[in-house]
């Protein structure tokens, strides 16, 4: 054990920065299997890999021990912490300059979600974890609470990294897929649906066969604005008129969805009688009682639980 500790093993003693260094990643022999692949081994090659001063910086090159020699970003095939796993491989997480970046953008900017979702790469959910998280570690850091940072830096470490693009032009990093159609329930049946050959048969139709609510794919996925960035680079159009097409589609779509929610708020308060006291104000909503509640008249008042009932067994009686 201590011949591979301080042979091969060594290698594990100080990892590479910003590589997972995972063991699957290493020979029998202790050198990276992707800088052999490519013919620069620094251990067989001192002076192969050097960086060109002239050529652009990539991201995601590291160095080995500072020694200005890039190695490339890890392949599928180095991201399997358990080399018995072969299926398994390490997905990656949001750097921390990413994670800011979400925060500075919705709670600084303001900004939507959506709108950082689509400009990141980062699916919505996530943008509103990645808020709410960041918004509790800076009211820790104001009550002077210590955080876990030397064990989150430990972790992060050993995990693949999605960075933070600060390229204005040209494709960001993706972190994730973030149009995927949800299931809806409707669809999980199968149905069998004549259509004459003559009938233009669309999605809006299928929708409709399914569910009369149920609206088309396109209208259902979580970024529906790029569909139209999508016609919009089918017509040749620049990147600056495609990016004025998505800010002017989701300033309209929050502006109808804050419209939505004001008319819904108006038209709860004009159905709500309110009465002033000197110290309360008693607020009367007229509701049918055939539907309160999940089952309507008799759910909460007028029908009495089976418990209460003379005869009945109180303790179970079987573990379902």
């Amino acid at each position: 054990m201590f011949r591979w500790l301080n042979g091969p093993g060594s290698v594990f003693r100080d990892p590479l920065p910003g590589s997972t260094n995972y063991i699957n990643a290493y020979d029998r022999d202790g050198r990276l299997i992707r800088l052999r692949k490519r013919g620069k081994d620094p251990a067989a090659d001192s002076d192969a890999g050097a960086q060109d001063p002239d050529a652009s910086p990539n991201p995601f090159d590291v160095n080995i021990a500072g020694e200005g020699k890039p190695i490339p970003r890890e392949q599928p095939d180095d991201l399997m912490p358990f080399p018995l796993n072969k299926k398994f491989r390490s997905l990656p997480v949001l750097s921390e300059e990413l994670k800011d970046e979400i925060f500075r953008r919705v709670m600084e900017r303001g900004q939507s979600v959506r709108t950082v979702s689509a400009d990141l790469g980062v699916e919505m959910r996530r943008v509103g974890a990645v808020v709410r998280l960041k918004s509790i570690e800076r009211q820790w850091e104001v009550e002077g609470k210590r955080l876990a940072t030397p064990y989150a830096r430990a972790v992060m470490s050993m995990l693949p990294q999605t960075p933070y693009d600060h390229s204005p032009t040209g494709p960001r990093t993706v972190h994730e897929s973030i149009n995927d159609l949800p299931v809806h329930r409707a669809t999980t049946v199968q149905l069998f649906h004549p259509v004459s050959e003559s009938r233009v048969f669309t999605r809006t139709d299928a929708g409709q066969t399914f569910s009369s609510t149920l609206l088309p794919a396109e209208k259902r996925i979580p970024h529906p604005e790029m569909v139209e960035l999508t016609k919009c680079a089918m017509e040749n159009r620049g990147r600056d008129d495609i990016v004025r097409a998505l800010r002017d589609k989701l300033e309209k779509d929050e502006g109808d969805q804050l419209r939505r929610e004001r008319e819904e708020k108006e038209r709860k308060e004009r159905g709500i009688k309110k009465v002033r006291t000197e110290r309360w104000e008693f607020r009367f909503e007229d509701v049918n009682a055939e539907n309160a509640g999940r089952k309507g008249l008799g759910t909460r008042y007028g029908v009495p639980p089976q418990d209460r009932k003379k005869g009945q067994v109180k303790i179970p009686t079987r573990v379902d």
